[in-house]
């Protein structure tokens, strides 16, 4: 299997512990992720944070309108630092998300860091290169702007961009 690695920072305005309570809450992803995405958690979850060992069932329609459920589990927690979800089912052979979070001049650097693998040997690499790398760079696009449109944006010198 061929692993890939997308790999994404920005720079937001608010502190390490507000951008921890925004992403370690399960019930934010759908703000965040694309609405032809079709995203909607399956799971009943409290208001409680992520913690190692969560399972956050939902579905997605990742490509062509399909309806797919997808059940990542949440690892490697060290709050408000990081954590790590992994695909236990759905489309990818291999998906671990990272997500780091370091305080930095006037704000918050966050990272997202995803490893990830097609199934379908020869036929996954082709897919990817047609269509599922692009897709995954939409998904994170939008994400950053939206996230920038709720919280405002910093460059690396720790002021606010305009």
């Amino acid at each position: 299997m061929k692993v890939y690695t997308l790999y994404r920072e920005q720079y937001l305005p608010i502190s390490i512990e507000k951008a921890w309570d925004f992403f370690s809450s399960a019930k934010n992803l759908d703000k965040i992720t694309p609405p032809e995405m079709g995203f909607s958690i399956i799971s009943e979850l409290g208001d409680e944070p992520v913690h190692s060992g969560m399972l956050i069932k939902y579905t997605v329609k990742p490509l062509w309108n399909i309806k797919m459920k997808w059940v990542t589990q949440i690892v490697d927690v060290s709050a408000p630092h990081s954590f790590t979800d992994r695909q236990i089912k759905g489309p990818y052979k291999l998906w671990e998300h990272t997500h780091h979070f370091h305080s930095v001049a006037g704000g918050v650097k966050m990272t997202d860091e995803v490893k990830y693998g097609l199934p379908l040997g020869w036929l996954g690499i082709l897919a990817h290169s047609l269509v599922v790398k692009s897709k995954l760079e939409q998904i994170f696009d939008f994400r950053a702007v939206t996230l920038k449109n709720f919280f405002g944006q910093l460059n690396e010198r720790g002021h606010v961009a305009g």
